[in-house]
């Protein structure tokens, strides 16, 4: 029997022909993603889910989907589908991540041109019978300074295009390499410092934990005076509110954005000001941006539901059905060392470095190394998956090297990550006992045994008696309960390390409260 594969948004005709040509049953219901009861009840029956932004798939709606293997977004981002709901029940999830750059790149162009010269505001004056000439004075973009928040795919194209316009151009990235940055024609700078001098800000990443209201209140008041800002990201990296009171001031001189806090926006505190243009999630909205993504989702699916080839996948790497078995454990045992890595990261990469001791180092390492990577990069680029992890480190300029050896340590298999920043060099090893559980056995040469769960705390701390009992006393008072507790040290009265599992979040409050603990040198919290 055919799979079938139901299309619940607007999609490309050319999408419908690609899977019928390929011998899949496509039901073509564009609008459906907007009626849940309707979808809920026949969502049974199919193989397969192509979707846009409209259809939302919660846990509730994949309890009903019996029969489904993969969800594919036309798109970029899947914020309206629930991954680890998908997840556990074994739905492979995909996105196409490259298919609407230019578009959204360009859209970005259009509005800071749109807010140098006031475009919107004189085009409705102007059709309204007046001539108001001397009222919409603009600026020139030739030699303004572009400040990029993020320059990744997108970003790069928007400084390719803004370089063409003679703008000077500086890029805040962490992942940025300063030899990428060269090869960009852009100047890689700090937030403070692009803060300071940009005359335009376009911002480009997505949004996570780290980079959520970027520009907060206290950064947009570091500003220059006169500044013009972009968003055509996501929602909720710039503080709307605040953004609203600097334009009202005339401390920012205007602001253009295509995405909100809240969508769809039908109320935004930036509505109704003088000087900012906003314009309803346009980024992709062009015929070749949703041709391309259209083609590249029916492709995808078709490979997988026909032959088991997973291409661009969130929440599963490319690899074959035979491999699964054997590399499966180990897969996520490379995608938490990476995690643990990548929640450390506190400026740019400069180079990281995978071994494989062992047994591990036979197998076919390409999906190990993407899962490193990916677990490295995703605390940062939460839009990054096994697949695209690798392009995305290498457009960034993070040299990536893999070492394979023999086994040199009693571990039957061994990985190590090691990643060197501008600031530091860490390496965390690990290894699959039995179980199949993945577990952390080495942070900076310094023996732990750990499992990895899903909330821990590190502590970095000097060897002195005492240290526990004030810890485990905090941690009590705080009413937070500690599951596991693993411990190492380099040597009596030297450096050691902590390891505790515990069975909820962490308040700020108390890990800084930690770090005043004495010997404390350094405490996170993290998730997994």
């Amino acid at each position: 029997m055919a799979p079938r594969v139901l299309i619940s948004d607007a999609l490309s005709p050319a999408a419908v022909a690609i899977f019928k040509e390929r011998g899949i049953e496509a039901d073509f219901q564009p609008g459906l993603g907007k009626d849940k009861d309707k979808l809920a009840s026949i969502i049974g029956g199919f193989d397969g889910l192509a979707i846009r932004s409209a259809t939302k798939v919660t846990a509730k709606l994949l309890e009903r989907a019996g029969k489904l293997k993969v969800i594919g977004r036309a798109g970029i981002g899947v914020n309206n589908v629930d991954i680890p709901a998908a997840t556990a029940k074994g739905i492979i999830v995909m996105n196409t991540p490259f298919g609407n750059s230019i578009t959204t790149a360009e859209h970005a162009i259009a509005l800071m041109f749109a807010l140098a010269r006031q475009i919107p505001q004189a085009d409705l004056s102007t059709q309204a019978g007046k001539w108001e000439k001397n009222r919409f004075m603009g600026v020139e973009i030739t030699g303004k300074v572009l400040g990029i928040i993020g320059c990744g795919t997108i970003g790069s194209i928007v400084a390719s295009r803004a370089i063409g316009l003679h703008m000077r151009v500086i890029a805040y990235d962490p992942y940025l390499s300063p030899e990428r940055a060269v090869d960009f024609g852009v100047e890689k700078v700090d937030l403070q410092t692009l803060l300071s001098r940009a005359d335009f800000i376009t911002l480009h990443t997505p949004l996570t934990a780290q980079t959520k209201n970027i520009l907060s209140a206290e950064n947009l008041a570091k500003t220059k005076r006169g500044v013009r800002i972009v968003n055509c990201a996501r929602g909720g990296l710039v503080d709307e509110p605040a953004l609203r009171a600097l334009l009202d001031c005339g401390h920012v001189a205007g602001a253009a954005f295509d995405v909100f806090v809240h969508e769809p926006a039908t109320g935004n505190p930036l509505f109704g000001h003088p000087n900012t243009v906003c314009t309803p999630h346009l980024g992709a909205s062009t015929g070749e941006a949703q041709e391309n993504v259209a083609l590249q989702v029916a492709a995808q699916m078709s490979d997988y539901l026909l032959c088991g080839a997973i291409a661009n996948a969130i929440n599963f790497p490319s690899i074959t059905a035979d491999e699964a078995p054997k590399l499966k454990p180990f897969i996520a045992l490379a995608g938490r060392l990476g995690s643990f890595a990548g929640q450390f990261v506190d400026s740019g990469i400069k180079g990281v470095a995978i071994t494989y001791e062992g047994k591990v180092a036979g197998f076919n390492t390409k999906a190990l190394t993407a899962s490193a990577i990916a677990g490295l990069l995703r605390p940062v680029l939460a839009g990054v998956n096994i697949v695209s992890a690798p392009g995305v480190a290498k457009e960034r300029g993070i040299a990536i090297d893999e070492v394979t050896r023999a086994a040199e340590t009693d571990y039957e298999s061994l990985i190590t990550l090691s990643v060197a920043t501008q600031e530091h060099e860490r390496s965390f090893s690990g290894t699959v006992f039995h179980d199949g559980k993945p577990r952390i056995v080495s942070i900076n040469g310094i023996e732990v045994d750990a499992l990895v769960a899903p909330v821990m705390i590190y502590v970095s701390n000097e060897d002195k008696p005492g240290f526990i009992g004030r810890f485990a006393s905090l941690l009590g008072n705080a009413a937070i309960n500690i599951a596991t507790f693993a411990l190492g040290r380099d040597r009596e009265g030297g450096s050691a390390i902590a390891l505790v599992e515990v069975d909820g979040p962490i308040p700020e409050k108390v890990l800084a409260e930690i770090e005043t603990l004495p010997g404390v040198k350094e405490a996170k919290a993290l998730a997994f």
